[in-house]
């Protein structure tokens, strides 16, 4: 696990170089096909090195919920299991790694019928109606889920829908935890300001390496728009606006590079909270002797 730009995949590579292990991807925004550039995904000659699975699964017009992770990652995992091999999680999308790790609430599939009646009523009423709604309906969920992000707000609202129950109460009901003993480690920089150079430095390579021309062909599509969670990833929706005409090229690296800072802190913020984990410094050097030992792996 770790915040963005720490040196996740470069230690999964390593690891793998070692030992008998398989990645698999634990990234919200890496399942997407041609979305290769602003998530930072493995190049070719990474995954050569070291295959990933759950990574280019889907394409960019559709969803995937985190049931569908857990259910994908379980089969994943008993299929390397089952071969001698051990299961490597990189990534760092928290939420995937909660419900894979604890147990998932008993939550309806999304039902396309439903979403697009509220989309169409956020677009006649504003989703600060909707919000207004939800803390009647579900005053906790109300609290935590911000008016401007239409996707958890509308997922809030489709689950009390679909079951006359709010997802608070829902959440409180888990399925089992994971069928495995799980060996968890946090990889990231001592000093957060050595991150955000890390995340800065990183969004000039992807400028470098065609970020914009990447999203405009994803643009051309005429199917993506900004409210999908595609499109709502860190870098492409500052991207999408700026060639929207929203604001300059500066201004959207500025915003783009801010958000991926919060993203970081969103991440760090978890793993503060994380029982059971092994904390690695990215400069260590130490840091596959530290695997090695503290997850008691033998060679």
């Amino acid at each position: 696990m770790g915040p963005t730009a720490s040196g996740k995949t470069d230690l999964a590579i390593e690891l793998c170089d070692k030992l008998g292990c398989e990645i698999i991807s634990v990234d919200s925004a890496l399942i997407y096909k041609g979305m290769d550039i602003g998530t930072a995904k493995p190049s070719a000659e990474e995954q050569l090195k070291a295959p990933h699975r759950l990574i280019d699964i889907l394409d960019p017009a559709q969803s995937y919920s985190v049931a569908e992770f857990r259910k994908d990652a379980l089969v994943a995992m008993e299929d390397i299991t089952n071969r001698g091999n051990v299961p490597l999680l990189v990534g760092g999308t928290m939420m995937y790694y909660k419900a894979l790790i604890d147990g998932l609430s008993p939550l309806p599939e999304s039902d396309k019928n439903v979403r697009l009646k509220l989309e169409a009523q956020a677009k006649e009423y504003g989703w600060e109606a909707l919000h207004n709604r939800l803390k009647e309906i579900d005053p906790l969920s109300a609290a935590r889920i911000h008016p401007n992000d239409p996707q958890r707000l509308t997922r809030a609202l489709e689950v009390y829908l679909l079951t006359n129950r709010t997802m608070t109460d829902l959440l409180a009901t888990k399925t089992s935890p994971i069928p495995y003993d799980v060996k968890q480690f946090c990889i990231a920089p001592n000093d957060r300001k050595v991150l955000h150079q890390r995340i800065a430095l990183r969004f000039d390579m992807m400028m470098k390496a065609g970020f914009r021309e990447e999203v405009e062909k994803l643009r051309d599509r005429g199917d993506l728009h900004l409210d999908l969670p595609s499109i709502r990833c860190v870098g492409y929706r500052q991207m999408w606006q700026y060639l929207d005409g929203d604001f300059t090229e500066k201004e959207m690296q500025e915003k783009a590079i801010a958000a991926t800072r919060q993203l970081a802190k969103r991440q760090l913020t978890w793993l503060r909270s994380w029982e059971n984990i092994h904390p690695l410094d990215t400069f260590g050097k130490d840091n596959l002797d530290k695997v090695m030992t503290l997850g008691d792996i033998q060679l």
